[in-house]
């Protein structure tokens, strides 16, 4: 199924980055945010997906035409919460661990809101479960910058992230 394919391929980079932290502790900072903007991306994307969803379903039945301001109104807010990641990431001192956790409550709270809108519009039966899939790959991603980070100045000791030089 070319949809998993593609779905899973966009799922590398969140690993990619979140290893690359741990591997490369020198560079930690840029991959940190390189994890965090491509998190805000796909959660705008994912978003994007409940504006479809509205948009097709303008023409059904009447009971659902009740809910699409609704949808419409909650397939922007992914976007806003991104964008608050990211500024959440740049202003404070612990905006990192701020960021992800943003960014893990916006992926969250779509899945959750996806459940009934599945039921509700009939989606295919392989939504949800790779919907799923890809939330937790990327949520668990975006916790592992709440980890301590090892440092190269004193090898085996872990820093808080709160003192981790994220920005």
């Amino acid at each position: 199924m070319v949809v998993a394919w593609l779905s899973y391929a966009g799922a590398l980079p969140f690993v990619a980055t979140a290893l690359a932290v741990r591997v490369d502790p020198a560079q930690a900072s840029l991959w940190a945010f390189a994890l965090l903007a491509y998190g805000a991306v796909i959660v705008s994307f994912v978003g994007a997906l409940h504006w479809g969803i509205a948009m097709t379903a303008s023409g059904s039945d009447k009971g659902f035409a009740q809910r699409l301001p609704v949808l419409y109104a909650w397939s922007v807010v992914p976007s806003v919460l991104a964008w608050a990641a990211l500024l959440t990431h740049a202003v404070f001192l612990d905006g990192t661990v701020w960021a992800a956790a943003l960014l893990v409550l916006a992926f969250v709270a779509h899945y959750s809101l996806d459940r009934p809108l599945a039921t509700a519009m009939n989606l295919p039966s392989w939504y949800l479960p790779l919907r799923l899939r890809l939330t937790l790959v990327a949520c668990l991603s975006l916790l592992s910058l709440s980890l301590p980070l090892q440092t190269a100045a004193t090898p085996g000791v872990p820093v808080p992230p709160s003192e981790a030089a994220w920005m």
